[in-house]
């Protein structure tokens, strides 16, 4: 679970149904204590805190990027210090192959070996490094696995779905408001998780449920194709991923609990820091200023609407997308849409943290632990 520490200088102000509230870039602290009811506040640099201790690091390889956190523990979380992130495109193929091809295992292979190269510069005390949904998938993900094991050195494990659920959820927890129940979810690459929370009277939380959709924005590209660009192939995006919702709404009553103002939806994931960097209007993606950023239902949906009018060429040239990752988009988009739909609440917190940093609190924890 996260803190925050006391705000720093204001931020300038955001458009109407959207305020940016929170923080971390390298040399930002992150915190890893319970979270309190009020909105959270831009982080102060760790300098100031004094960091001490040794590095820990935590890897991420998805289906399309693999990245990388370093940082050193900081109060009762810890500060960045390197970051990586490379676009490998791992799961490129798999959908129609069932199989991790050899230009994506070769590019995954290429980044893995740079981060243990930055390893090697930088020791560390604690390292874990995860592979999630194109290795869950593929036919031969675990052959890979033990190739990248064998050709980096790098200790690369397959983590589970509800695994990536919590991970997700401790990283984010302290962007979560007074609410009694919280729905986190991350669109990836190659799969969706969504963890439904219970929040006690502490401001602990705790996972009562979790869903792992086999539907992320790799997959729908490759599966649509030229036609997720369009009206009718959004529709039908986003008409699948509904369809793929419903059942785990049937079995919580989320929407219920939303209508009586009990619950908070939390996104992490590129697709709602996409549009809450649309939304925010930013000339190009600030970190700091879109983690912990409120949006308006009404402002997130009129961000997407603008996204789905660019076009290719449009989301290609926008400075929060870029060419790598335009065509996962608007997939990104009617997965979100389809959870908008199922799960009208009237604000989305935005979270642009996830996997990495709810690794690095769980190995600076035990750390902690074990020095007693």
């Amino acid at each position: 679970m996260l803190s925050r520490p006391p705000p720093s200088a204001p931020k300038p102000a955001p458009p109407e149904g959207a305020v940016p509230t929170s923080l971390a870039a390298e040399g930002m602290v992150l915190e890893g204590v319970a979270a309190a009811a009020t909105p959270p506040t831009v982080a102060q640099p760790c300098a100031a805190r004094r960091p001490g201790g040794p590095a820990f690091a935590a890897l991420d390889l998805g289906t399309n990027n693999c990245r990388m956190l370093i940082g050193t523990p900081c109060g009762p979380g810890f500060r960045v210090v390197e970051s990586f992130s490379r676009v490998v495109r791992l799961g490129e193929g798999l959908h129609h192959s069932g199989q991790l091809s050899t230009c994506g295992m070769d590019r995954a292979l290429t980044a893995l070996g740079e981060c243990a190269d930055r390893l090697g510069r930088r020791p560390v005390a604690g390292l874990r490094a995860v592979a999630t949904e194109a290795c869950r998938q593929a036919a031969n993900g675990a052959e890979f696995l033990c190739r990248a094991r064998k050709e980096t050195g790098l200790p690369i494990e397959l983590i589970t779905p509800r695994e990536e659920a919590e991970l997700a959820l401790e990283s984010c927890a302290a962007l979560l408001g007074g609410a009694r129940r919280a729905l986190v979810f991350d669109i990836g690459g190659g799969s969706t998780e969504l963890a439904w929370v219970r929040i006690d009277h502490c401001g602990k939380p705790a996972m009562i449920g979790y869903l792992s959709l086999p539907i992320g924005v790799v997959t729908l590209a490759e599966r649509f194709g030229p036609a997720a660009d369009t009206a009718a192939g959004f529709r039908a995006m986003v008409a699948e991923t509904a369809e793929r919702l419903a059942p785990f709404e049937q079995v919580h009553c989320i929407a219920r609990e939303i209508r009586q103002g009990e619950v908070d939806l939390l996104g992490t994931s590129g697709t709602v820091t996409t549009l809450a960097g649309q939304a925010l209007g930013l000339p190009r993606y600030h970190r700091a200023l879109v983690d912990g950023t409120v949006l308006s239902g009404e402002a997130a949906d009129q961000a997407l609407d603008r996204l789905r009018t660019l076009g290719r060429d449009g989301l290609c040239t926008h400075p929060c997308i870029g060419p790598e990752r335009a065509e996962f988009v608007l997939p990104g988009c009617a997965v979100f849409a389809a959870i908008r739909q199922t799960w009208p609440a009237p604000h989305i917190i935005v979270a642009d943290r996830g996997l990495r940093e709810g690794i690095l609190l769980r190995l600076i924890r035990a750390h902690r632990g074990r020095r007693g």
